[in-house]
């Protein structure tokens, strides 16, 4: 073995271990997150953005940015697509279902969204999963309206794709601002957060001044 070969070893060395735990992570974390955001699609007591965006730190700070960011999005946006269209065959299949979902929007968001239904067909259904509180009612509007499932499957999907890369970027966001992944993780849960809180403190701002 020549001398420039054995001053190589103490600088690849260190790369083995690394990938090895790297890769360990993922194949937990990325079904993890998988089952956590398929779960929050269809009982609301995950936040599945501050998730999402977690995990775009990670990818952030990943040996491989940019195919785990990739994997990261396929993970997320999978399983966001898979729980809206099961939640939506569950209300379409069972009235206990169809009752949880009255009990989560409030009549004039879902009469607003039948409106809307009308109107634009379903790619008020993209524009809903990006509005915080918005994916509820008008999947309620569809179900009343009859939408078939392969129509609410087609905007149910771009939906998914734009819903997690919004708040992948939060993520990648906190992850570059900050050199620690701890610290953009914090950051960007905070954002996510504040994102998805945003309409409910601007509704009661504006109650208060009337």
């Amino acid at each position: 073995m020549t001398p420039g070969i054995l001053r190589s070893l103490p600088q690849v060395s260190p790369v083995v271990p690394l990938a090895a735990e790297e890769a360990e992570q993922a194949s937990v974390g990325l079904p993890s997150l998988f089952l956590l955001v398929l779960v929050g699609s269809l009982v609301p007591v995950i936040p599945t953005g501050a998730l999402v965006s977690s995990a775009g730190v990670v990818a952030f700070h990943h040996s491989d940015p940019v195919v785990f960011t990739a994997l990261v999005f396929a993970a997320a946006s999978l399983a966001a697509f898979c729980g809206d269209l099961l939640l939506f065959a569950l209300g379409r299949g069972g009235t206990r279902w169809l009752r949880r979902l009255r009990e989560q929007a409030a009549p004039g968001a879902v009469r607003r969204a039948q409106r809307q239904l009308a109107e634009r067909g379903t790619v008020v259904l993209v524009v809903s999963r990006l509005v915080p509180g918005g994916r509820i009612p008008v999947m309620l509007a569809a179900l009343l309206t009859r939408m078939p499932v392969a129509a609410y499957a087609r905007g149910c999907f771009p939906a998914a794709l734009a819903w997690t890369a919004t708040y992948q970027l939060i993520g990648l966001l906190g992850g570059a601002l900050f050199p620690h992944p701890w610290q953009g993780v914090l950051a960007a849960v905070a954002l996510a957060l504040l994102f998805a809180a945003a309409p409910h403190l601007w509704r009661r701002g504006t109650a208060g001044d009337s």
